[in-house]
């Protein structure tokens, strides 16, 4: 079984067991969590796009950790103007394990 989930703006495909990294969401690490934002189900041969379907369908998921994801450079220059900007940034994650695609 698939889903197409949406968190943090970002659309993942899923399926038990899969490990993936979304934006930072509220919850520590163990806890478990609902994601009911469901786009699509895939069982088998059977695609589900209902929006009636899709409202009652949800996607538990273990946090497995949380972190920051390795720097983005950002450097900004204009030739001749003595003008240079340096900037980093790390973005917050978290690490969820999918446990369950529900379709009730």
């Amino acid at each position: 079984m698939h889903a197409v989930i949406c968190t943090g703006g970002k659309q993942y495909e899923v399926s038990p067991g899969k490990v993936l990294r979304v934006e930072k969401l509220n919850a520590g690490v163990g806890e478990t969590v609902t994601l009911d934002q469901v786009l699509l189900v895939r069982d088998g041969d059977s695609l589900h796009l209902d929006p009636a379907t899709l409202a009652r369908a949800q996607v538990t998921a273990r946090v497995t950790g949380q972190g920051r994801r390795r720097k983005i450079l950002l450097f900004k220059y204009k030739r001749r103007k003595n003008y240079r900007r340096k900037l980093g940034h790390r973005q917050m994650f978290t690490e969820l394990t999918i446990e369950n695609i529900q379709l009730s």
